[in-house]
């Protein structure tokens, strides 16, 4: 059985930081792709930031210098540093998991940023 489950969202105000998490099992985690997504009330899902297998990353625009994705094959778990949080990071955060056949989604977390 496939999961993928984040942690870490919470409430924090502009300038702070959090740390995302997403634990996963039930596929061969190094194999995947591992992306960030959010999407804010009103607007379409979004792609915040991906890892490939070999490690190879990419950041949407908007969070470029801000926030940096990680894995650990070890762990089975893939991270997401968020420094210098901005109100319009406010989202729900979700974990992707794909590969050339199967992709997979987790439940989301919730990212408020706000004084």
């Amino acid at each position: 059985q496939v999961q993928l489950v984040e942690s870490g969202g919470g409430l924090v105000q502009p300038g702070g930081s959090l740390r995302l998490s997403c634990a996963a099992s039930g596929f061969t985690f190094s194999s995947y792709v591992m992306s960030w997504y959010r999407q804010a009330p009103g607007k379409e899902r979004e792609l915040v930031a991906g890892i490939s297998s070999t490690g190879s990353t990419n950041y949407a625009d908007s969070v470029k210098g801000r926030f940096t994705i990680s894995r650990d094959n070890a762990k089975n778990t893939v991270y997401l540093q968020m420094n210098s949080l901005k109100p319009e990071d406010t989202a729900v955060y979700y974990c992707y998991a794909g590969s050339r056949w199967y992709n997979y989604w987790g439940q989301g977390t919730q990212v408020t940023v706000s004084s």
